[in-house]
């Protein structure tokens, strides 16, 4: 596993256009929103920001990397090549996403880091860990899933969007209305439970064992995509 992920690794690096587009742009965005963290604070609060970080750089930085990273392997019969190896079909998609996935932990625990060194919060560290960790587990099987409807690396700009800004578009939502009305309306969409266990980990005020149970809509949308993804993932062409 780790053999493919180095590999893996320099690739990414090699390819300017998903570093451009995938790595560095969603950064340049969430610097913006800490930077002008006071006009957003009006609007929303401090954890609202917290929230739109965590799910641009697992948006963009982890979802929408993964899906163009499986795809340019699948379409360029690398996936069939592993598969013919001695390595396990886990360790293989385990090796591809990793220098993705770790990527954007270093991506979010950096900005998250600088933006509690110049504001309040977080009010839970700890638990804003597992809220971050558990969304990003959920944009990576989410981004598996559809790696199975995707063909190309051009493709996945396409197949990508409407969750990638879908969940951004909740993020937001969920982060400046609160979740006082339409509450399990908003908890059951795809970020809407992580948005809410963000932002109050972040502003503080909610006791643990009320944040605790945000968890599980997360959690459920891990099986639903895990579920998808081994229906419709494909290792090559024409199967």
């Amino acid at each position: 596993m780790l053999s493919i992920a180095y590999s893996e690794l320099i690739q990414l690096f090699r390819n300017r256009a998903v570093l451009v587009t995938n790595l560095i742009m969603p950064v340049a965005v969430s610097v913006f929103f800490v930077y002008y963290r006071d006009a957003f604070e009006r609007i929303g609060s401090l954890g609202y920001v917290a929230a739109v970080i965590v799910f641009t750089i697992g948006a963009f930085s982890l979802y929408t990397t993964a899906v163009t990273t499986l795809a340019a392997r699948w379409q360029n019969l690398f996936l069939k090549r592993l598969r013919s190896t001695a390595a396990r079909d886990p360790a293989i998609l385990s090796g591809l996403v990793l220098p993705v996935s770790v990527l954007a932990l270093v991506q979010v625990g950096l900005i998250l880091g600088v933006f509690a060194a110049i504001s309040d919060g977080p009010a839970n560290a700890a638990l804003l860990a597992v809220a971050i960790v558990s969304t990003f587990v959920m944009l990576l099987a989410l981004g598996m899933a559809t790696a199975g409807v995707t063909r190309s690396p051009e493709h996945a700009q396409v197949t990508t969007l409407p969750l990638s800004l879908g969940t951004i578009a909740v993020a937001s939502w969920v982060g400046i209305s609160g979740t006082e009305s339409l509450t399990l309306v908003k908890r059951l969409l795809p970020g809407g439970s992580a948005t809410e266990l963000v932002v109050n980990t972040w502003n503080g005020g909610v006791p643990v064992t009320d944040s605790l149970p945000l968890l599980a809509p997360t959690l459920a949308w891990v099986v639903v995509a895990i579920a998808f993804a081994l229906k419709m993932f494909r290792w090559e062409p024409g199967r």
